[in-house]
């Protein structure tokens, strides 16, 4: 395709010579004599490859007129290379801060007139093509991340699957608590995405129990002592288990302290208030009430009222209180009582 050159330029000679080597070399040439009309003839819609533009001109010289080419999102993407007898290099500077690639002296000499314009034009074309590629690649990584993210995810739901397949009286478990603590995190003030790692994190928060024998999670009354205290073992037994996902360290976090309580009386470690992850004081208040809305062994879903109750009751010593009058909201709003397992 010919290259199209607008040049810009009061003195008619100028524009005749220009025009002439331009064309004699193959390419397309239009010639305006002012700023003024330079303009008018951008904003009919045409879209020059470059523009040849005089820096001393009546009324507006060539620094207004470029000042208002880059100034318009849909001609600051074309080259300006200034026409100037000057031999100051004050101007020149000042025009390549106004943005001008490049200056060519006047009179023309036609060898460097042509090779001045076509580098130019090539060098842009360059530039384009890369920043397309750029975009192109971008766009892949994008699609790949998100490829990664939906396999992360699904890979996080067979893990929790797992799990709470282990639980014949609580299946669905992981996936109830990751609800309740994703709606948390939201009504909180957390954006999509954070919110969506609670989510993430809250499927995963029973992984230790894997390492909990079925006799004793599927056991059909309470649990002894003994038996307690080795159910109690599942979040160090999940923190080991996640600790190796480094991409994702909140994973283990989740599952290391969700038994925590605000009052320090809670386990593995003892911790109390905000030395919790936040996390997993999101996640301690939602594990908690669908523990008590769902079915066990000895015993069928508590009333809605029960388990409010039982909520508020740990308000400030079992759970976060922030986070407890989230919970306490998300069940008065619950007036069918859908939060629970069917």
């Amino acid at each position: 395709m010919n290259e199209w050159i607008l040049v810009v330029d009061d003195d008619a000679n100028n524009l005749k010579a220009a025009s002439h080597i331009l064309v004699k070399s193959g390419m397309r040439a239009s010639c305006v004599r002012s700023g003024e009309d330079a303009l008018r003839f951008l904003a009919g819609g045409r879209r020059p490859d470059l523009i040849l533009l005089d820096i001393h001109m009546p009324r507006m010289d060539g620094f207004e007129t470029l000042r208002r080419i880059v100034d318009d999102p849909e001609t600051a993407s074309i080259p300006v290379v200034f026409l100037t007898a000057d031999e100051d290099s004050e101007s020149e500077t000042h025009g390549l801060e106004a943005g001008a690639m490049d200056f060519i002296k006047k009179p023309f000499v036609p060898e460097v007139l042509l090779m001045r314009v076509r580098h130019i034009i090539e060098l842009v074309r360059l530039q384009n093509d890369l920043e397309g590629q750029v975009r192109e690649k971008t766009a892949e990584v994008v699609a790949q991340q998100e490829k990664l993210k939906r396999l992360n995810v699904q890979i996080v739901m067979t893990l929790a699957g797992a799990v709470d397949a282990k639980d014949e009286y609580t299946n669905g478990h992981a996936m109830r608590v990751a609800r309740y603590s994703k709606e948390i995190a939201l009504r909180y003030g957390y954006d999509e995405e954070s919110a969506q790692n609670i989510y993430l994190i809250g499927l995963l928060h029973d992984i230790g129990k894997i390492g909990i024998p079925d006799s004793i999670i599927n056991k059909p009354t309470r649990l002894s002592d003994e038996e307690y205290e080795i159910t109690k073992r599942h979040p160090e037994m999940g923190w080991h288990i996640l600790q190796n996902i480094p991409e994702f360290p909140e994973l283990a976090i989740g599952a290391h302290w969700h038994h925590e309580r605000f009052d320090g009386k809670g386990y593995p470690d003892g911790i109390s208030g905000t030395d919790i992850p936040e996390e997993a004081r999101i996640i301690a208040v939602a594990d908690t009430y669908d523990a008590m809305t769902s079915r066990r062994s000895y015993r069928d879903v508590l009333p809605q009222a029960v388990a409010r109750e039982e909520i508020e009751k740990g308000t400030g010593t079992q759970f976060d209180p922030t986070f407890a009058r989230i919970m306490l909201d998300m069940i008065d709003e619950d007036k069918d009582y859908a939060m629970r397992q069917r």
